[in-house]
């Protein structure tokens, strides 16, 4: 049988990290607290309806902005042109969205979900908007308000 080189009390210690030297910085504390919301969209989202966080969004915002461009998708997600068409190709090929040429600009393809696209769209959001309660339990309604807020103050500016 192995034992531990460590008293009950050292193991305690050694297992208690001091983060209190990464506390300023919002990198860190957005990393930690994504640790409980990537189990939470794994087990609500990911796992049963076979879903990546990026699909899930792409997913979302062609189903509240239908006929949008890949480039307009590109930009909003601050992903790349080739890989939002490398995305856009996977997922057509999975016949959850489709290209269409647009009637005003030749050059620019509209994106359009599928009726399977559109179906699956509308499951995920659905559970989209209950699924974190839990993780966000210890936090009053009007801190989670405030949360949200404060985050999409930030994300607003990062493309200055």
């Amino acid at each position: 049988m192995l034992t531990s080189p460590y008293t009950a009390e050292q193991e305690t210690t050694v297992a208690a990290v001091d983060q209190s030297c990464l506390s300023h910085l919002l990198g860190y504390q957005l990393v930690q607290a994504d640790i409980p919301l990537k189990r939470t969209f794994l087990k609500h989202i990911g796992e049963p309806l076979r879903l990546r966080p990026v699909e899930f969004t792409i997913l979302v915002l062609l189903a509240f902005n239908p006929g949008i461009t890949g480039k307009q998708l590109a930009q909003a997600l601050a992903v790349t042109a080739p890989n939002i068409t490398i995305l856009l190709d996977k997922m057509s090929d999975k016949g959850l969205l489709e290209r269409v040429r647009s009637e005003t600009d030749r050059r620019a393809q509209n994106i359009h979900l599928t009726a399977a696209g559109e179906k699956l769209a509308r499951r995920a959001h659905a559970v989209s908007l209950t699924m974190e309660q839990d993780v966000l339990r210890h936090l009053s309604e009007g801190e989670r308000v405030l949360l949200l807020e404060l985050l999409q103050k930030v994300a607003r500016h990062r493309r200055v």
